[in-house]
């Protein structure tokens, strides 16, 4: 694989995941190899991306080349642990309940 090769060249990831990627400056598959799963991950939530456990373990098995659904048991625990952390440090849940609130009275316009 070449340095330039698509986010999506990696196995499961798709358009979606490489748009994603592309929004938070990630442009290769090179590029989200470098910065790894939870720094990568950390870049799609602040470009954007709503945080969500499959997505983040979706691409820890995408830069080790297994299959999306592999990831099970004491594995996937830890997982969910990385994630939990990468949220918490990237996510402002203040300001995201607000925003909710706010949607819910209809104050926010959704594209």
């Amino acid at each position: 694989m070449t340095d330039d090769a698509p986010v999506s060249s990696l196995r499961n990831l798709g358009p979606a995941v490489e748009e994603a990627c592309a929004r938070a400056g990630i442009h290769s598959a090179a590029a989200l190899r470098a910065l790894g799963t939870d720094e990568a991950y950390a870049r799609m939530i602040a470009a954007g991306t709503r945080p969500h456990f499959i997505g983040f373990y979706v691409l820890e098995m995408a830069l080790q080349g297994r299959p999306w659904n592999d990831c099970k048991g004491d594995e996937k625990k830890a997982l969910r642990v990385r994630f939990d952390a990468v949220k918490s440090r990237t996510v402002d849940t203040e300001r995201d309940a607000f925003e909710a609130m706010m949607d819910a009275i209809g104050v926010i316009d959704r594209p």
